[in-house]
């Protein structure tokens, strides 16, 4: 097909021999990758959304990284019903099997933050999940969507009482969570270091919390200190 050869074209004319290397270091596991960094990945998702994204959703290969990414990025671009992208995004999301995919594909899914309520209880199954990535998703999704006024309390809520026993094998998940609480102390700090006192979460996830706080340029040297007595011992 014209629109497949295209694609092909696009992808071989954007791969990088250094880069692939660069990003095969950065997600280990992951042997299936062409190095063709996300701007250009951007480029040929917005070209295959304007024309028929159908047919490359349904029939478009994914034997290397960069054409599952690309089919995430096509996703976001679209602009149709609700119910509609949700079905969309729920048979996505199974083909997502590293942090790259992950993030890439959650950060850009801006119907969520248009379509809060509805999208906010899409995510509960993931956040229960007992799968890395899946979990992966509903986190990033929280610190990507709903780190705001409305939703602050239920986030942290939710971010501190994750079940430890399903992810506490899951460094992925572990680095989410972590990622997730440093955003909601940059914006909501006097709630979320409430929390920080008092929460189950289990040592490393913890420590790693209030690691990431004090590495933002955002928060005060007073709060830095403050937080690093709150570390716990290994």
């Amino acid at each position: 097909m014209k629109l497949f050869k295209h694609i092909e074209s696009e992808l071989n004319k954007y791969t990088e021999i250094k880069y692939q290397k660069f990003s095969s270091s950065l997600i280990p596991g992951v042997n299936n990758i062409l190095g063709i960094r996300i701007p250009n990945l951007r480029k040929i998702a917005k070209n295959i959304a304007s024309g028929d994204w159908q047919k490359f959703l349904c029939d478009y290969k994914e034997e290397y990284m960069e054409e599952t990414m690309l089919k995430g990025l096509v996703i976001t671009l679209l602009e149709e019903d609700l119910n509609f992208m949700l079905d969309v995004i729920s048979n996505f999301i199974p083909k997502i099997n590293n942090w790259a995919v992950c993030d890439t594909f959650s950060m850009g899914l801006k119907c969520f933050a248009k379509n809060k309520k509805e999208t906010f209880d899409f995510l509960m199954p993931y956040l229960n999940s007992d799968k890395e990535y899946e979990m992966r998703f509903g986190v990033v999704m929280l610190l990507a969507h709903f780190i705001d006024a409305q939703y602050i309390d239920r986030v942290l809520k939710i971010l501190y009482t994750l079940n430890p026993k399903k992810y506490c094998d899951y460094y992925y998940v572990k680095m989410a969570i972590a990622w997730a609480i440093s955003v909601c102390y940059v914006k909501f700090p006097d709630k979320t270091f409430e929390y920080i006192e008092n929460n189950t979460l289990d040592n490393f996830t913890h420590n790693k919390s209030i690691s990431k706080i004090i590495e933002s340029y955002r928060v005060s040297k007073e709060d830095k200190a403050r937080l690093k007595l709150l570390k716990r011992k290994n």
